[in-house]
Parts: structure tokens; C-alpha cells; sequence
């Protein structure tokens, strides 16, 4: 399908906006490049999230790792660029776990949530110069419980769908 119209009205660093006619209404859609988010858990047991400030929220939200995805980077090199910026961490066996709108209403947002299971330090974060990120680990047999802290999308999302795949009770 396509709009009878579309324009660019707006383009900043990180997103565009497009109004966009179909047939008598008009609609604003925010144009995003994708971005990825990481369930990583090291051979111990420990989930990382990172405790991040979001302008949006007025407040600090725990996350996932995350990020926006570059020109012509793929999903998975993004999620291990990604990884490596905000928790110095590294290697692991790698699966993707869901690809989604985030919100598909006003947004072309493609989200990619992968596993890495297995990751372990790879050096010091080394996160964008705006990015300030205080890493929390959250011990895998905790994380159930403590979904409650989580106001994130993503985040409960990409927890979620990863509890699913270890349980025993899934087909």
C-alpha cells in the first residue's frame, strides 16, 4: 500500500517526519533507521541491563542494551557494536529473537531483539559522548521477579520472549 502524498517536513540527526495523505486524512509518521536491543546473559547466570536517563520520561528507565542502527549496518552488527558501547561485552552465541514494529501508529521503527548468550567483558564501555549508563546485573533466575521493575517496551519484550525460550513448557 501507498499514500496518495507524502512529504518530508522534518529532518533531524536521529528521525525524520513525514506527512503522508491517504485518500481524505492526513498522517504524521515518524521515520526511524531501526534500532536493535540485547538480552545479554554471561556464563554465570548475569543478565545486564543498563539504568539510563531518557529525556522523554522525565526519569531513569532500565533497559536493555540498545541502539540505533547505522547506514547499511545490519541487525546484528548494530546489536554487537551496540553490546561492546554500553557494557564492554563481547562474544557469546547470538540469536535473534524477534523483529517488531515499536509503534507502528505514528512510527516505521523496525525493531531487532537478539540473545547473546554467553558474552563476557571485552574492555571498558565505551558509550556515546550524551549517553550516561550505569550498568545492572540482575542474576537469570531473578529476572521474572524483578519485570516489575521495567517500564520499557523493548525491554519487557526482549525479557519476555527470552524467558520463553528457556522454559520447559514452550512447543
Amino acid at each position: 500500500m501507498r499514500p496518495d502524498d507524502a512529504r518530508l517536513v522534518y529532518q533531524g540527526r536521529l528521525l525524520g517526519v513525514t506527512v503522508e495523505r491517504w485518500g481524505r486524512y492526513e498522517r504524521e509518521i515518524v521515520e526511524h533507521p531501526g534500532a536493535v536491543a540485547i538480552v545479554a546473559v554471561d556464563a554465570d547466570g548475569w543478565v545486564t541491563l543498563v539504568r539510563q536517563m531518557r529525556e522523554a520520561t522525565r526519569g531513569e528507565l532500565l533497559e536493555l542494551p540498545a541502539g540505533t542502527r547505522e547506514e547499511g549496518e545490519e541487525p546484528l552488527a548494530t546489536a554487537k557494536r551496540e553490546l561492546r558501547e554500553e557494557c564492554g561485552l563481547a562474544g557469546g552465541e547470538w540469536s535473534e529473537l524477534a523483529t517488531f514494529w515499536t509503534t507502528p501508529g505514528f512510527c516505521r521503527e523496525r525493531m531487532t531483539v537478539f540473545a547473546a548468550e554467553g558474552v563476557e567483558p571485552s574492555g571498558a564501555p565505551d558509550p556515546e559522548e550524551d549517553e550516561q549508563l550505569e550498568p545492572v546485573r540482575i542474576r537469570l533466575e531473578e529476572l521474572e521477579q524483578r519485570l516489575g521493575e521495567i517500564e520499557d517496551a523493548k525491554t519487557l519484550v526482549g525479557l519476555l520472549l527470552y524467558l520463553r525460550t528457556r522454559s520447559p513448557h514452550t512447543a
